[in-house]
């Protein structure tokens, strides 16, 4: 399939945020990407590619201004900077960029969020549920109201993960549940954080696979 991507600039409140835009000749349904807290990385990119490559619209917002952290710890550093009701701005304007999309199809989009993405798409889909029908989270966990929440949900985390406590990841998955969501959970044996980014050293080939194409069936399930 033939697909376009670039850069491309879109209005945040009062300024102009930059991402990554990646579509088939013929359109489709509309995915949002929400990366890790390295920043818009080649990883990203390439991953909306393989989106439109699948028949979706896929957008994923610059959510660190453009910079991008080659290691662990010059990501905690973007972090303790972070302005979180900015990056929650920039969250809400690329949904909006996305659905106003004019190669977007369908009524609604899904979200998929990598870590500290999948932490801002689970807010996303409380404090924004409008037209959002899907979310998958990888090995990322946050907190939301859940009463608010519409989208189902399926999530990916890794059997050994130091980010992510398997105690917090069943909670919430127990705190989903409550509210009626519905809501799939998987946990790949022998893996770490990141194990879905070619460019990791936890990187699983196999798990990796085996999640992208779960959530692909996931997608093309439930976004129209």
């Amino acid at each position: 399939m033939k697909i376009q991507s670039a850069m491309v600039q879109f209005p945040v409140n009062d300024k102009n945020g930059s991402g990554y835009l990646a579509l088939p000749e013929e359109g489709g349904p509309g995915i949002l990407v929400l990366h890790a807290w390295w920043g818009l990385k080649l990883f990203f990119k390439q991953l909306c590619d393989r989106l439109a490559e699948q028949g979706f619209v896929a957008f994923a917002p610059d959510l660190n201004n453009g910079e991008i952290a080659g290691t662990i710890e010059a990501a905690m550093e973007l972090m303790k900077k972070r302005d979180n009701q900015s990056t929650g701005d920039t969250v809400r304007a690329a949904k909006s960029y996305l659905l106003a999309n004019s190669s977007r199809k369908g009524k609604e989009i899904g979200v998929m969020g990598f870590s500290m993405g999948a932490a801002w798409a689970l807010a996303a889909c409380a404090f924004s549920p409008e037209k959002l029908a899907a979310a998958v989270l990888f090995y990322g966990a946050g907190e939301a109201d859940y009463s608010k929440v519409r989208v189902k949900i399926q999530g990916h985390y890794a059997e050994n993960d130091e980010w992510e406590a398997d105690e917090y990841i069943q909670a919430m998955e127990k705190d989903m549940l409550a509210a009626g969501l519905e809501v799939t959970f998987y946990t790949y044996p022998k893996t770490k954080h990141w194990f879905m980014e070619e460019d990791r050293p936890e990187y699983d080939p196999q798990a990796a696979k085996l999640a992208w194409e779960r959530a692909l069936e996931f997608f093309k399930k439930n976004v129209k």
